[in-house]
């Protein structure tokens, strides 16, 4: 079987099965593991689907949303970089919102070191890598546990973000759009973001070049109400000048 078969014929078994395994795809079509691996990163280069740790995913519709677990590897070292330059904007006395995702995990693993900052969140994956800081005041937002995200949503997480008022919120998105702004998934998620940025003081947005163009199925927030926006070098440069002219300060790491 010619290179650019084999890859037609792995794409269409992806697409059928919404994912695969490097291990599947190697006994299904009797090839290498580096023979899928490099497939596999062909087929992402040409925008056809999205590698993850040991397999890849067909790109779905709006309201498709892979797993933490399958997010927290993909561009990981990009969302690392993020995490290390969104420390930042983080000082003692200040009172934070961290979003549930991976990003915004990464840099829940880097503030324990600060002092006298109270931190609110909807993810129990920062709850527990948090939860033995004893110099953070950590506070829940409490809600319904959606088990795929590792996030806390609904009415009991809304009502909470309605009655305090943080200095910062580090927002993430699955999609980022110039038109459609903000979006995800899930539609309770949606809502609890979008309590989170009004609860905020200031809203910095954590968002990596893969979400860049993207669209789902319901929407949080317009950009203009995005204050930073951290985001990797990969970040399209008229993208990029686009969400700067319209008042947002963007950081390239």
């Amino acid at each position: 079987m010619f290179a650019e078969e084999r890859r037609r014929r792995i794409l269409n078994y992806i697409n059928e099965h919404s994912r695969a395994s490097v291990t599947e795809l190697t006994s299904v079509f009797h090839v290498s593991e580096a023979t899928v691996r490099r497939d596999l990163k062909e087929l992402e280069e040409e925008g056809l689907l999205h590698r993850t740790h040991g397999g890849a995913l067909a790109f779905q519709s709006v309201s498709f949303e892979p797993t933490f677990s399958e997010k927290r590897v993909h561009h990981a070292e990009e969302k690392q970089r993020i995490a290390a330059k969104a420390l930042e904007w983080i000082h003692e006395e200040d009172t934070i919102l961290l979003d549930s995702g991976t990003t915004t995990y990464q840099l829940a693993q880097r503030i324990s070191s600060l002092r006298s900052l109270t931190v609110v969140t909807n993810s129990y994956q920062i709850l527990r890598e948090l939860e033995h800081t004893e110099s953070l005041e950590l506070v829940s937002t409490g809600g319904v546990v959606r088990r795929s995200t590792q996030s806390l949503v609904g009415p009991i997480a809304e009502k909470t973000l309605e009655m305090i008022k943080v200095d910062k919120v580090f927002l993430g998105t699955n999609a980022l759009d110039l038109e459609a702004g903000l979006t995800t998934p899930n539609l309770y998620e949606a809502q609890v973001k979008k309590a989170m940025v009004q609860a905020a003081s200031q809203v910095i947005l954590l968002c990596d070049s893969s979400k860049i163009n993207q669209t789902s199925f319901a929407k949080v927030v317009s950009l203009s109400d995005v204050d930073v926006w951290i985001t990797d070098e990969e970040a399209p440069d008229d993208v990029v000048q686009q969400v700067s002219d319209a008042g947002v300060e963007v950081i390239l790491v």
